[in-house]
């Protein structure tokens, strides 16, 4: 495993000529400085990284923002994926009975917004999210969307700054050791996986997912998406999260499936 780690840390971003946030100045106040050396658990080497994914997209659009400062938006990508990555590697190892669906199933229950907001919520993270002075700091520090935003971005921060066996080690013990983890796992149902199974047993094509309306100001978007299959329409959803309007789109295609599989079997 140390060798899997040392190939994967490898590619972790370290390009400090490069980065363009090397050349700018954190504004991160030292009480956020040392919170984030305490979650880390070493000091960071580049502090703009955690700047950004601390930077709720409120900031970006302040008129009284620098230019300097950038959203979270862009590390919420990588950490997401690098959330996936981290986590699907832990399921992988430590439930080797467990079939592909299982596993997609577990890892779905574990990274979804509610739980990655409680991740977030058990380490106080809301309290030293950057926002703009405009917004509505109560709502944003406890905002579920904003909270799973920063965690995901913080984590890749992390994996920028201190490369994949650190990151690892974050996960390990700020989700796979949180309290509430087991019962995450046995309480939450994907319906994005769900759908994706009842596809494939009919040998039909993928659900599609594609954003249909967005609303709302740019830092405070909820967004309308819909699922489909052989183009026809089997959901909608909405959600202040793209990722969560999915689930809400799923949920609703496969409410439907059930009550016509009910229908079919009473018939």
């Amino acid at each position: 495993m140390e060798q899997f780690w040392q190939k994967l840390t490898s590619f972790a971003f370290h390009r400090t000529g490069e980065n363009t946030l090397e050349a700018k100045t954190t504004i991160l106040a030292q009480e956020t400085i040392d919170y984030l050396q305490q979650l880390v658990g070493s000091p960071g080497n580049n502090m703009l990284l955690y700047q950004t994914a601390l930077t709720h997209r409120s900031v970006v659009h302040d008129p009284a923002t620098p230019d300097l400062i950038e959203s979270n938006q862009r590390l919420e990508f990588l950490g997401d994926a690098v959330l996936g990555m981290l986590v699907s590697d832990y399921l992988f190892r430590h439930f080797p009975a467990s079939a592909e669906g299982e596993l997609s199933n577990t890892r779905a229950k574990i990274v979804n917004s509610k739980s990655l907001a409680g991740f977030a919520r058990s380490i106080g993270l809301g309290d030293h999210l950057l926002l703009g002075e405009s917004a509505d700091h109560h709502n944003i520090r406890v905002s579920e969307s904003a909270l799973a935003d920063a965690f995901e971005s913080l984590i890749g921060a992390i994996y920028l700054d201190k490369g994949a066996h650190v990151a690892y080690d974050f996960v390990v013990r700020h989700i796979i050791n949180h309290a509430n983890f087991k019962s995450i796992v046995a309480t939450e149902y994907n319906y994005k996986s769900r759908l994706i199974e009842y596809t494939q047993s009919l040998h039909l094509p993928p659900p599609l997912y594609a954003v249909l309306a967005e609303a709302g100001a740019e830092h405070a978007k909820t967004f309308t998406v819909t699922v489909t299959c052989n183009e026809e329409l089997l959901g909608t959803g909405t959600a202040r999260r793209k990722k969560d309007a999915e689930q809400l789109a799923a949920k609703e295609a496969m409410e439907k499936i059930d009550e016509q599989r009910i229908s079919d079997n009473n018939a």
